[in-house]
């Protein structure tokens, strides 16, 4: 798929695709001069990655409940993870409709904190219990582990859902990048054990097995995820250059995505991942399952937890709450 068709009115130099605040944002980061995360080992990548990750945030929003608990993994492993409720209710009233939200980070950085305020805005915006959960992170966990935890804690939190008065009858998975694919194999694994999901919530998702598309040739460098980082992540994840072809590890692969969960994805036009979250929205459309995406003009992967700069953030935050809200009415 060539990047271009996504702007067919004008070929600009990518460069010039960035919105004014967007290309400041770029800019910032670049002057900061901060070493990439391919430069780094794991533990220190993690550290600068958490560091930076609110400096774009929205202050955090307080909400009425937010309670840290684990779920237990297929080999004992406590998974720890978050429970983000919006209001308080009465206790007759009833249970809560659900987001397990996996977090973004090449599936070697990020955590529950890096990803804090943005559930807390989804939790407030689409009216929902959110659930935050820590997945095992490469090298030290190498593939399928992130995948296999993912799946675990959707399992996990359905077991859980009378105790944390969740409703397992209204549940979405969703996440953001590397998130998002865990996200997209746990909606495939659900369609197989026959549990139901009322969405899956996919924010510029991992769907490929390699950097091969135009967007990658495009946005590779200098729009915030660099193909280099993009390589270091991936290297640090995979056992074997067989893993990539894996539909864990790449969803475009999956063998059949019939019956999967409606999907909202959300993708950023300037990033190398978009081709493949479009191509995987049309193996989705193509399979029959009803899918709305939106595409974010003039922004980086990332933007989403770029709130206090880019307006673009907002809009996809409250973009993904409404879809939340409507896929949860849909199942009453």
């Amino acid at each position: 798929m060539q990047r271009w068709a996504l702007n067919p009115m004008k070929r600009l130099p990518p460069e010039q695709l960035l919105t004014p605040a967007m290309r400041s944002v770029v800019s910032a980061i670049a002057r900061a001069g901060r070493p990439p995360f391919y430069s780094m080992t794991p533990r220190q990548a993690r550290a600068t990655y958490e560091l930076g990750s609110g400096v774009l945030e929205l202050p955090a929003r307080a909400l009425a409940q937010v309670q840290d608990f684990s779920i237990p993994a297929r080999d004992g492993h406590a998974l720890p993870a978050r429970l983000y409720l919006p209001h308080e209710v009465h206790q007759a009233a009833k249970p809560w409709p659900t987001l397990l939200y996996f977090h973004g980070g090449g599936f070697t950085i990020g955590s529950i904190a890096t990803h804090d305020v943005l559930c807390r805005e989804l939790s407030h915006a689409a009216d929902c219990a959110v659930v935050s959960v820590s997945y095992r992170l490469a090298p030290e966990n190498k593939f399928p582990a992130a995948a296999d935890d993912a799946w675990d804690a959707l399992k996990g939190l359905v077991m859980m859902a009378d105790t944390l008065r969740l409703d397992s009858s209204r549940l979405a998975v969703g996440g953001d990048s590397a998130g998002g694919t865990l996200a997209a194999v746990c909606a495939v694994l659900a369609r197989d054990e026959g549990l139901p999901l009322a969405l899956q919530l996919l924010i510029y998702p991992g769907c490929a097995a390699h950097q091969d598309t135009g967007s990658h040739q495009t946005f590779g460098h200098g729009f915030l995820l660099d193909e280099p980082n993009i390589t270091w992540f991936f290297n640090q994840y995979i056992r074997t250059p067989a893993d990539r072809d894996d539909w864990r590890f790449a969803p475009l692969n999956a063998p059949d995505v019939d019956g999967v969960a409606p999907a909202w994805v959300g993708l950023a036009e300037c990033d190398p991942l978009i081709d493949e979250g479009l191509l995987y929205a049309d193996k989705l459309r193509a399979a029959g399952v009803p899918v709305s995406l939106e595409i974010y003009r003039g922004v980086t992967h990332e933007f989403i937890k770029m709130g206090r700069a880019i307006p673009e953030a907002l809009q996809a935050q409250a973009d993904a709450a409404l879809a939340l809200r409507q896929a949860f009415a849909a199942v009453q």
